[in-house]
């Protein structure tokens, strides 16, 4: 595990090395930035909605401009509106009912005054005679402009557009005052209304444009609104078509599985077709031996059977059963084989009981020509040798095959790579035991028919009296296993 250390050295060459603030004019060693920030550099906090700035001018821009929450008055706050509200809410005071009834004090005090005037009344007396609050107002007209129209918009806007003549009356009435009045007070008057209704008028125009985006961003909402529901709809028919697909698929699984077992069937029977005998001869490779040991030793699958072979294409249907690790007293002992009888499709024209002589033969595989090879002939008293009346008889055969000492020994001569060769032969010749051993010395990629021919002329031979060659020492041994096994199974039947 790697430790990780500090590199001093080059910890103090980096707090040697010269810096410039971001904030100032200031310049030094970066050991000393900061000591320097916490001095000289405080960050700003508005203290209405508690945004920090680096800087105080920022911060003052921000209360100026943008804050939403800081506290202002009301634009008609001397006629008597409200004193102090938040910029977020100061769209909602705008259509209270006091907001109301200042502006329409406001309006009818400028209205008046107006009026008043154009009889030669002067600013103070019209003041006194009638009370007003208008002059102090008239200091912060300009900002009440804006104010003004949006409070009125119900009132003086239908459809975004301004209702006609809603200020017709103060053009008209500032035209009659310039005319008559020439006061400086009425010039004063006169020069700060004009410019509040230019502000008025363009305000409105920025009305306009705000009640079209209004209507735009509201036939928007309402399309997505309706998006939104057709979605929902889309959703809920995909849910139920899942749904159904569900109940469909739940519906087809027991289908399916039997179709499964149907195909696996049918492999099996292609696979047997492919390796098919005609002759009353099979040769049966074993793969996975061990794999098929382990599973009969825990009886998981005790027995596992060879594909079919026939005497003739209509002939006796039969199969072989083996039971590696032995069945009945043979179990854990010897490696037990058996022949089975199976239900054929010419059985009503075939001679029962099944009285042919049976021979298996385990090939060595180390070339030494050391095959174990038992036979048997049946008893044609038993079930096993009937005309079966189910799928198959009862399987007969010879239960001490071979020990399992000499199946399970370290590179026998009997597996390999995992595998093992077992030939069935039904002898219907009753060929004589002398040929049975050279039967199976002969190359069984041979056709079936040159190992007959090759078999009858060795017959002849023997049966001529000619002198035959010296058999091998394999052949020898392989006289004595079949001998010695025959012996056995006579034995045991």
């Amino acid at each position: 595990m790697l430790e990780m250390m500090d590199d001093k050295g080059f910890q103090r060459d980096l707090l040697r090395l010269k810096v410039n603030c971001i904030r100032c004019d200031w310049k030094g060693l970066l050991k000393s930035y900061p000591e320097h920030l916490d001095k000289d550099h405080t960050n700003w906090t508005c203290e209405y909605c508690n945004e920090i700035f680096l800087l105080a001018s920022l911060m003052d821009e921000h209360k100026k401009n943008s804050c939403s929450k800081i506290a202002v008055a009301c634009v008609l706050v001397n006629l008597g509106c409200s004193n102090k509200l938040s910029k977020s809410n100061m769209s909602e005071h705008f259509l209270s009912e006091l907001h109301q009834r200042c502006l329409l004090v406001f309006i009818h005090q400028i209205i008046m005054l107006i009026h008043l005037h154009m009889n030669n009344n002067s600013l103070t007396e019209l003041v006194q005679s009638q009370g007003l609050q208008l002059l102090p107002s008239l200091m912060t007209v300009t900002s009440a402009a804006t104010s003004i129209v949006r409070t009125t918009t119900d009132q003086t806007v239908v459809n975004g557009k301004v209702e006609e003549g809603a200020f017709n009356l103060v053009p008209l009435a500032i035209s009659n005052a310039k005319s008559l009045v020439s006061s400086a007070d009425i010039n004063d008057f006169y020069g700060k209304l004009s410019q509040n209704y230019e502000t008025l008028m363009v305000s409105i125009k920025d009305i306009q444009i705000l009640s079209e985006d209004s209507v735009r961003l509201s036939t928007e909402s309402l399309r997505h609104q309706n998006i939104l529901q057709s979605c929902q709809i889309e959703i809920n028919q995909i849910k139920q078509s899942v749904d159904e697909k569900d109940s469909y698929i739940a519906g087809i699984a027991p289908s399916y599985e039997i179709l499964q077992q149907e195909t696996s069937s049918m492999k099996q029977k292609v696979d047997d077709l492919q390796s098919i005998s005609l002759d009353g001869t099979l040769i049966w490779k074993i793969t996975n031996v061990s794999e098929n040991m382990v599973d009969a030793q825990s009886e998981r699958q005790t027995s596992i059977y060879s594909p079919p072979f026939y005497s003739s294409r209509t002939g006796y249907k039969m199969r072989a059963r083996l039971y590696l690790h032995g069945d009945g007293n043979a179990r854990r002992t010897h490696m037990s084989l058996f022949f089975v009888i199976m239900r054929g499709v010419y059985d009503a024209i075939l001679t029962w009981p099944f009285n042919f002589k049976v021979t298996f033969c385990l090939f060595d595989l180390s070339g030494q020509q050391q095959h174990i090879i038992d036979s048997f002939r049946p008893d044609i008293k038993s079930n096993s040798f009937q005309r079966p009346r189910s799928e198959m008889n009862i399987a007969s055969g010879i239960p001490k095959f071979i020990p399992l000492s000499i199946i399970q020994q370290d590179n026998n001569s009997y597996i390999r790579d995992n595998t093992m060769y077992i030939k069935v032969i039904v002898d219907f010749e009753d060929t004589p035991k002398m040929m049975l051993s050279y039967a199976l010395t002969l190359n069984s990629g041979l056709p079936h028919h040159i190992q007959q021919s090759m078999m009858k002329q060795e017959v002849e031979k023997r049966q001529s009296g000619q002198p035959q060659p010296p058999m091998s020492s394999q052949q020898e041994q392989a006289t004595v296993s079949e001998t010695s096994s025959t012996l056995d199974n006579f034995n045991h039947p």
